[in-house]
């Protein structure tokens, strides 16, 4: 097999035959291109022997960790006995069966009923179809307008694009598509200092008031959001938003989807992000974390009253998947949740590693580079600035110092992700305090070489 093959080959087969996801291509040089081997617990190994602390899950996804025998056994046993068959045509199968059972102890009291595809951004697809097809069915046919953050992420397909508010994706595909708009964002240090925390947070929150107010209640489907936006840069909002969002949604008669597929699955210290922040929502998007990345599996979860008016007036809902409830994935989710519950990883996140590495993560604020370092439960990110004191100051070509801090962590054996000029961090749920010591000591190191380079090409301030 190709294990046999030196990296440099392997790189070679790479650049000629696999086109990459989110990847300039005409930039990315061969040398640039590291091969994964192999992963155990919180650590990836590459085809060069290094040992890379993944800072990032994977893509949000491995919060149970890599290597789980029990999801690995639990995946061959499925499929084994079944591996594939449809859930179309009045047809089900055991383990979708079980999952939808566990998933309705686990959600909020709202949910019992939930629809499966292959990933966040098909699970957001679902979504627009079914909010639309739900006021239809109310006899309310011109609420059809679902209502966005702009930097939000749900997705890279057509619908899950739009829905996202990302102008390099829209700006590529003529998007958004028609019925679908965007408020600002809640990101206090990125467009909001001239204000209190609290004063921002009530003020981006009431966007979405004047945004209702502009196009008539009478023609919005829907509120979509994450409860932080993870790949817009770990936006975490006031303590004073997700109150007057929830405030503002009671009084109308709007939906509200929480999208979960970063947030859910213990991220913040809580099964999900909505009960972090007390909200209610009526639909729920899943991904990532429901099988902690072992196989691709989404989910939306529909609130009783939304099911309730689906199977009394709905007829057949012309929406599915070819992998809808793969009994596989299915497998694989179900050996997930029962991994974190009975090692309490969720409750471990709130009360134990979550405290603990925030606390080291928020004493990085203090190096130079950094003008905010924020973290709830465990998911966090550093802003990188050129003048702590006057941190209204940006670095010219936004993006270009973020990039540097992000390879000088890969170099260091830590993977962070870089979104504009700030760092983000997302590590597997089972951290230990010893890795998170390393992690932060690997942060640490990535922020005194990048200052050093700039220090030597003159960005920031010598002092």
């Amino acid at each position: 097999m190709l294990s046999n093959f030196p990296t440099a080959r392997l790189r070679e087969l790479d650049a000629a035959h696999h086109f990459h996801p989110f990847t300039d291509h005409g930039a990315l040089k061969l040398d640039e291109r590291r091969v994964i081997v192999r992963a155990d617990g919180v650590w990836l190994h590459d085809s060069e022997g290094n040992r890379i602390l993944d800072g990032m899950a994977g893509l949000w996804c491995m919060n149970v960790g890599h290597g789980r025998q029990e999801i690995v056994e639990a995946v061959r046993a499925q499929m084994s006995e079944l591996s594939y068959y449809n859930t179309f045509f009045k047809t089900t199968n055991e383990p979708v069966i079980e999952l939808s059972a566990l998933l309705s102890e686990i959600t909020p009291p709202q949910f019992n009923m939930f629809f499966y595809g292959s990933s966040g951004s098909d699970s957001n697809d679902t979504i627009l179809r079914m909010v639309r097809t739900y006021w239809d069915l109310m006899g309310k046919p011109d609420k059809k307008t679902v209502i966005a953050r702009k930097n939000a992420y749900h997705g890279s397909t057509i619908a899950g694009a739009s829905l996202g508010g990302m102008g390099g994706m829209h700006a590529q595909s003529g998007l958004p598509i028609p019925g679908i708009v965007h408020i600002a964002q809640p990101y206090w240090f990125g467009e909001g200092m001239d204000m209190s925390k609290d004063e921002f947070g009530i003020h981006a929150a009431r966007e979405l008031e004047r945004e209702i107010d502009r196009l008539g209640e009478g023609n919005i489907a829907a509120f979509i959001a994450e409860p932080i936006q993870g790949a817009g840069g770990v936006i975490i909002p006031p303590d004073s938003y997700w109150p007057e969002i929830r405030r503002i949604l009671k009084e109308r008669d709007i939906l509200f989807v929480s999208d979960e597929v970063i947030c859910g699955f213990g991220r913040t210290g809580n099964w999900f992000g909505c009960e972090t922040y007390g909200t209610e929502p009526d639909l729920m998007t899943m991904a990532k974390g429901l099988s902690s990345g072992y196989l691709p599996i989404g989910a939306v979860a529909v609130s009783r009253e939304i099911a309730r008016v689906f199977h009394e007036k709905g007829g057949e809902f012309y929406h599915g998947y070819t992998y809808s409830g793969h009994p596989a994935a299915c497998a694989a989710a179900i050996a997930n949740l029962k991994i974190m519950r009975r090692e309490k990883i969720v409750e471990r996140v709130a009360s134990d590693i979550g405290p603990y590495l925030q606390e080291r993560w928020l004493r990085l604020g203090d190096h130079e580079l950094v003008g905010e370092a924020r973290m709830t439960g465990l998911v966090g990110a550093l802003e990188l600035v050129p003048d702590k004191k006057n941190l209204a100051r940006r670095f010219e070509n936004i993006g270009t110092v973020g990039a540097m801090a992000r390879d000088n962590s890969f170099a260091n054996g830590l993977v962070m992700r870089a979104v504009r000029d700030s760092l983000i961090l997302s590590p597997p749920l089972v951290l230990s305090h010893e890795e998170a010591d390393i992690l932060v000591e690997k942060a640490s190191k990535t922020l005194d070489d990048t200052w050093a380079m700039l220090k030597k090409q003159g960005l920031v301030s010598p002092e």
